[in-house]
């Protein structure tokens, strides 16, 4: 009875160990992956040509995002600006010199049950991964 209890803390330790350096590369990948969208969001919404981040935008980052592995309904926008106007609406673009805002957030998944099996304690459920920037508006009516 000993062995066997003792080999089952040997598996469950060589697993961790063997499995722990690759579920964290892929929080890390996807930590990256949001924060480029985000970058690249604020970059295309603050140009001089669109001082928004239109609802289409996150809909076409959602499909971006989907083709990386994500799960688009569980990829959450915020949008807001350093005057309070909104960022979203296409008919009123936010002004040169207004700072536009994104966060997004994704959820974990469930990536941290291998270190429970350990003992160390893990994020709550309903904790997420985020990423944020914030750029001027270009735009000039």
């Amino acid at each position: 009875m000993k062995q066997i209890l003792v080999f089952i803390l040997f598996a469950t330790l060589l697993c961790w160990f063997m499995f722990a350096p690759v579920y964290k590369h892929i929080i890390i990948v996807r930590q990256a992956v949001l924060q480029k969208e985000v970058d690249y969001l604020l970059e295309i919404g603050a140009s001089g040509r669109h001082g928004y981040i239109s609802n289409s935008m996150i809909q076409e980052s959602r499909d971006r995002l989907a083709e990386r592995g994500f799960i688009p309904e569980d990829i959450a926008y915020s949008v807001e600006t350093t005057t309070g106007v909104n960022g979203i609406d296409v008919s009123q673009p936010v002004r040169r010199g207004i700072g536009l805002r994104l966060y997004m957030t994704y959820p974990y998944h469930r990536l941290f049950v291998i270190d429970q099996l350990v003992g160390i304690t893990i994020p709550a459920a309903s904790a997420r991964m985020g990423a944020m920037g914030m750029k001027m508006s270009e735009y000039v009516p």
